[in-house]
């Protein structure tokens, strides 16, 4: 079964959360990252953004760029925004988005775990940029922004979560997207020990659900110390890396929308009579379609919307990868008729979430920029949870999740030493 322990985090005073909390480092760019600190000089941002505090133009990949967000993080604990528990506790971090709540518990999953595929993936990393997910763990010497992970539902944890939420919450705000974060302490010893026992002996895997390059990162690098580390036991904080685990059934995974710069020398007439080959189609018109079940795609080309559904035969029900929208999207449409063949490297192609809304799809192919947009039917946890189960992995750009994790609501550290003086 996994590993899944509680570890003495470090966290922001009450009064300081909302100074220092702040979106991921992968949702916003450098330029982004700098507007959104102004005023503000105790943002997390600092830490997993550290180029903000460099002149600009300076390489994000650079030493020095890593020995910022080093000392970004200690200047934070300097001047108190951190503290570090006196125990080892989980917590319950909260999300509510558009009136629904998701609970994660947090704490610490094991390096053993992601070597040994308890912990399961369904995305490719690339070396380059786990190495720069490995610096910045190296530099620090913590876990600064938690994994999103998931599991398959257990009752006996979703007892203890409704027990605790019953208080009050440590940390309780709403950030400028709407989305509101919830934040437990869960010191109750009764509690602690239970929670790792139903991980140790009945949750038998944690899926990644994204975080696939941290991930990977902060098992590379736990690998490297105990490899180092003659004295090794098992027990050093550099084992096991922050994650946040939510239960399956709490989380929606959201559409990833693709949009085409051309047809391939294809008139728009030629190109959806190529189309019915493969789907049934149904014009709209001007009004908005939204995809309404798998198999089923929203195209919006020339001005008008078309709902299009896979036909019989275009893809394989008992392949959990080529039952895939975006497989059969890939099979049927950008491959043959688009010449559109690597959608990790191709110019052609571009994605877009679906947190934007079908409105962006619609702009972008107005604008000229794009020539046809296809929105698709979200992945289900299920799909997710039985292509990892199966050790496959699903084609690029296909689950989205909202809302993002908050960086800095708790960091874990890889060793606890460095920092006592200034508890």
């Amino acid at each position: 079964m996994s590993i899944f322990r509680p570890f003495k985090g470090f966290r922001p005073q009450k009064e300081n959360v909302n100074k220092v909390a702040s979106r991921p480092y992968d949702v916003l760019n450098s330029a982004e990252a700098r507007v959104e600190v102004e005023g503000n000089p105790h943002s997390f941002l600092y830490v997993v953004k550290p180029e903000i505090d460099l002149p600009e133009g300076v390489d994000l990949h650079s030493q020095q760029v890593y020995d910022k967000a080093k000392s970004s993080l200690q200047k934070l604990i300097d001047v108190g925004m951190f503290l570090q528990d006196d125990k080892a506790n989980y917590y319950i971090y909260a999300q509510t988005m558009n009136g629904k709540t998701q609970y994660g518990l947090v704490g610490c999953s094991g390096v053993e775990d992601y070597l040994n595929n308890i912990i399961k993936k369904h995305e490719l990393t690339r070396p380059d940029k786990e190495e720069d997910r490995m610096n910045h763990v190296r530099s620090t010497n913590a876990n600064a922004e938690p994994v999103f992970f998931t599991y398959r539902d257990n009752a006996k944890i979703d007892e203890i979560v409704a027990e605790v939420i019953k208080a009050e919450p440590e940390y309780d705000f709403t950030t400028d997207d709407g989305f509101g974060h919830h934040f437990w302490v869960v010191n109750n010893e009764k509690h602690i020990e239970n929670i790792q026992s139903v991980f140790a002996d009945e949750v038998k895997y944690q899926y990644v659900a994204d975080g696939h390059h941290r991930t990977a990162a902060a098992a590379l690098v736990g690998s490297e110390r105990k490899k180092n580390n003659p004295n090794h036991t098992g027990n050093e904080e550099y084992n096991f890396f922050l994650s946040v685990v939510f239960p399956a059934s709490q989380l929606t995974i959201i559409d990833y929308n693709r949009v085409v710069k051309d047809l391939n020398g294809l008139s728009e007439t030629e190109f959806i009579k190529k189309l019915a080959k493969s789907f049934e189609i149904v014009e709209k018109g001007g009004e908005e379609y939204k995809p309404c079940c798998l198999h089923n795609y929203a195209m919006y080309i020339g001005g008008k919307w078309y709902s299009l559904t896979a036909k019989k035969g275009t893809y394989k029900e008992n392949d959990p990868i080529g039952v895939l929208d975006v497989t059969i999207l890939t099979n049927e449409v950008l491959e043959p008729l688009l010449d559109i063949k690597d959608l990790r490297r191709s110019e052609r192609i571009e994605f877009v979430g679906g947190i934007r809304g079908l409105g962006e799809l619609k702009q972008r192919v107005d604008s000229g920029e794009m020539k046809a947009a296809f929105a698709l039917f979200p992945v289900t946890m299920d799909q997710l949870m039985d292509i990892a189960d199966n050790n496959l992995i699903m084609p690029p750009k296909v689950t989205w999740f909202e809302p993002k994790l908050r960086s800095g609501l708790v960091f874990h550290d890889l060793e606890y030493v460095r920092y006592n003086k200034y508890k």
